[in-house]
């Protein structure tokens, strides 16, 4: 008979452990002993296997030390040991016992005897007795046999249900991968692709620029809607389909007015720029953030060189590609002096603007999707893949509660003031939440697919959403259904943003509007009071995954996976600004004058853009 090996104990354990639902434990161990290494079939190997192996040990160990005992009878009755003994003793111990046992039983027989010698009668009513308590023994070991076989039942029962659930949050976490393999599938398998569709384009256009009249080099359609709005008293503009048609040369951004932020050894998955300064945070999948001091006043002027030096901030000891350590969002506090980091080890982290280390906050069980900074700065809001969303007291260094309501990963979170939040899932659901409450104080209902974004107006009355489902809606917290239902888009919507315009804002005399980006290739403007779109900007040729608005609210910055970024000028409808890099863009986002725009592509680079009218 050969041996377990290690290798093959190993894999049994880390079945068990992803079979009982844990999951980081599970990979911990999966890691360190090189499970993907081995040449073990997992389909080979049925589930609940460990504790079968257990199982019976420990049942080859109670019949060795019934049968390995010279003394015991083989025609005696079978003793059971309790599973307490039989782990905790070896076989000369429970050897010991039996003797013990039966020892006992000799002396009371002997006793019976001697007792039988002085009164018959006596003994013959012991002796009932003592068949009475057999039977009883035979019964109460029946019972417990079927006891015991019940509860093996129950447990494997238990186990099924484990395994099942195991599935469907397997199932939920591969399709929230879809943001993963998109980059991935970006990187590999349509470069080529995209490139020969730029080049046959890139023909297309230099054709069609040779047709037109005139020397313009770009063209903005405005296809007005044959629907007119009679008798509704509505006195707004109808919906603009903003085509684009060939970029002339002068609306590209030059080189000069660009800053290629290099550095980063994975794909570049956020950026945020600093509030108070001008300092522009990154985070990459290879396990660092970094912040980049940016020259302010414009590139041409500043005259510096192409290198722009950063602090790392390592999220990993030695390898910084560790994927369980992917930074995947970052957000700066009110005043700007401490950048939050979320990633895939479940973990947030606190650090200076010096770039060291105050805060690692643990408590999630899975990556970290979203993460947020309340106004005031003492709270931090965290979303996980666990499930859960999470406030920190950050002062104290500990987590303040824990809120379990969703069914499916968290995906984003957004706070409505100092103490409610709303959060969004792969569940559909969208909860409001309020510290201190253990129920959701508000529960939206109504899309059909993962809501990927959440976000709350200026003033903190109305929230959007944005789902797979290809709709976002917006929501007034003083009713429980949708107040719009904006359904324009024909694929997943992936973000969205409301305008920094309205009451609330540095432009209150501005109307407040509100920004989609989606997987249809498309930017989509939408009057948030009356819930109509007020245009579609149809510039890119691929998912749009990002997009922010300028700080005065007149233009709108979006990135894609066709490697461009648009600016949009909201007023005039076209496209003012463009630059196209080497890699797909995750996110873009404005400084706080307005003059400079930070884009993070898949390419593990970052990109700065002088932007100026």
């Amino acid at each position: 008979m050969s041996s377990l090996t290690s290798v093959e104990l190993n894999f049994l354990v880390f079945r068990y452990l992803q079979e009982s639902g844990f999951t980081h434990a599970a990979f911990t161990l999966g890691y360190e002993a090189g499970i993907n290494k081995s040449n073990i079939d997992g389909n080979m190997v049925p589930p609940g296997a460990l504790i079968k192996f257990v199982q019976k040990g420990l049942q080859y160990m109670e019949m060795e030390a019934n049968l390995s005992n010279s003394e015991v009878d083989i025609d005696e009755d079978f003793s059971f040991f309790q599973p307490l003994d039989l782990i905790s003793k070896d076989v000369k111990e429970l050897q010991d016992m039996l003797r013990e046992k039966k020892r006992k039983e000799r002396d009371m027989e002997k006793e019976r005897d001697r007792s039988k010698e002085n009164d018959k009668g006596v003994e013959r009513e012991h002796e009932g007795d003592r068949n009475r308590a057999k039977e009883k023994d035979r019964h109460e070991k029946q019972k417990e046999r079927e006891r015991e076989r019940e509860k093996l039942e129950r447990e494997k029962e238990r186990e099924r249900e484990k395994i099942e659930r195991e599935k469907e949050r397997e199932r939920e976490k591969m399709e929230r991968e879809i943001f993963e393999r998109e980059k991935d599938r970006l990187k590999l398998e349509k470069e080529r692709e995209i490139e020969r569709e730029r080049e046959r384009e890139k023909i297309e256009r230099e054709k069609s620029h040779e047709k037109q009249l005139g020397d313009a080099d770009r063209e903005m359609v405005i296809d007005q809607t044959d629907k007119e709005i009679a008798g509704d008293g509505s006195t707004g503009a109808e919906p603009m389909d903003i085509v684009m048609t060939p970029t002339s040369q002068t609306s590209h951004i030059p080189s000069s007015d660009v800053r290629i932020l290099e550095g980063h050894t994975s794909e570049v998955c956020a950026c945020a720029w600093s509030p108070s300064a001008s300092l522009l945070a990154s985070g990459s999948g290879d396990a660092t953030a970094r912040i980049w001091s940016i020259p302010e006043g414009s590139f041409k002027s500043v005259h510096t060189g192409r290198n722009i030096n950063a602090l790392i901030l390592k999220h990993a000891k030695g390898k910084s590609n560790e994927k369980s350590k992917d930074v995947t969002t970052l957000d700066w506090n009110g005043e700007g002096t401490l950048l939050a980091t979320g990633s895939c080890d479940g973990q947030a982290r606190i650090w200076t603007l010096n770039g060291e280390l105050i805060s690692t906050l643990s408590k999630h069980k899975g990556p970290i999707f979203s993460l947020k900074w309340n106004k005031k700065g003492d709270y931090l809001l965290t979303g996980s893949v666990d499930r859960t969303a999470v406030v920190w007291d950050v002062k104290a260094e500990e987590w303040k509660q824990q809120f379990e309501f969703h069914s499916g990963p968290t995906l984003d979170v957004d706070w409505r003031n100092n103490v409610s939040f709303a959060t969004s899932s792969t569940d559909s659901m969208i909860y409001l939440c309020k510290i201190g409450e253990t129920r959701p104080a508000k529960t939206f209902t109504g899309h059909q697919g993962e809501v990927n974004c959440v976000k709350w107006d200026p003033t903190g009355s109305l929230l959007a959403s944005c789902s797979d489902d290809s709709t976002a809606k917006i929501w007034n917290i003083k009713q429980s259904t949708f107040v719009h239902d904006l359904r324009e888009h024909t694929k997943e919507i992936y973000t969205i943003r409301w305008s920094p315009t309205g009451p609330g804002t540095n432009n209150p005399n501005k109307q407040l509007t509100l920004a989609s980006a989606s997987f249809d290739s498309t930017v989509k403007l939408w009057d948030a009071e009356l819930g109509k779109m007020l245009c579609s900007f149809n510039g890119h040729r691929e998912p749009v995954y990002s997009l922010a608005f300028s700080p005065n609210g007149e233009y709108i910055a979006s990135g894609s996976l066709d490697k461009s970024i648009h600016i949009w000028s909201i007023k005039e409808g076209k496209i003012v600004k463009t630059y196209t890099g080497n890699g797909g863009i995750f996110e873009v986002c404005w400084n706080k004058e307005g003059n400079k725009i930070a884009a993070c592509f898949a390419d593990n680079s970052v990109c700065v853009l002088d932007f100026r009218m």
